[in-house]
């Protein structure tokens, strides 16, 4: 059986450093769960991470089980916003960020799917007389839909993305043509849980779209 690799097989989970690329994206179906705080410090952003995983793996077994196809569980990605979004380019006020992370699902899984492999997830918590995975019953199946966008990669700590974002935001989109839209888009290359800052790469995706007569 093979087995196949999102990051390699499909458009968006490529990108160079210091190179910033349009793309035209499908729409794609995530699991999805939303949060708001600073993450590192704030347990409710390590609880969506906790919850998220055991699904996802789930899927992933019960596509190769029933559907025999398998798939390695791609990286975790996070949309980002504020009510001013210099929040991520000057301040950092994280204290302040809105967030969803992310984790796509294959499309030949549905919502059924998804609902099933939940279901078996709280019935082996409770067997085993465990709570239930934190935030189990958060967590949506939702396509999001990001059309065009730039994207560029970033090596090193999160918070040095603010001189990258501020360029992407500031100079690439409109001397592009365009102007933002949709919210700010992370894909983590790295696993941040066991990869030293320094050599963490992430793609750093922003939605936008023509600016009218330009």
């Amino acid at each position: 059986m093979d087995k196949i690799d999102p990051k390699k097989s499909m458009l968006g989970y490529r990108a160079k450093r210091g190179e910033f690329e349009t793309l035209e994206l499908p729409a794609r179906q995530y699991l999805m769960i939303d949060g708001h705080g600073d993450p590192n410090s704030s347990p409710e952003f390590t609880s969506a991470v906790e919850s998220l995983y055991p699904l996802a793996y789930g899927l992933k077994f019960l596509s190769k089980r029933e559907l025999e196809r398998d798939y390695v569980v791609p990286p975790l990605e996070a949309l980002w916003w504020a009510d001013d979004m210099s929040a991520f380019t000057t301040a950092r006020e994280k204290s302040s960020w809105d967030y969803t992370l992310m984790l796509l699902v294959p499309d030949w899984l549905s919502g059924d799917d998804v609902d099933r492999v939940t279901d078996t997830l709280r019935e082996k918590k409770r067997a085993q007389a465990q709570t239930t995975t934190p935030r189990l019953g958060e967590i949506r199946l939702e396509q999001l839909r990001e059309g065009t966008c730039i994207q560029t990669l970033h090596i090193g700590p999160f918070d040095a993305e603010a001189e990258v974002l501020a360029r992407l935001h500031d100079e690439v989109v409109p001397q592009s043509g365009f102007e933002l839209a949709g919210k700010h888009h992370e894909i983590y290359l790295s696993d941040f849980r066991r990869v030293a800052p320094e050599r963490l790469r992430t793609i750093l995706r922003q939605p936008v779209v023509r600016v009218e007569g330009g």
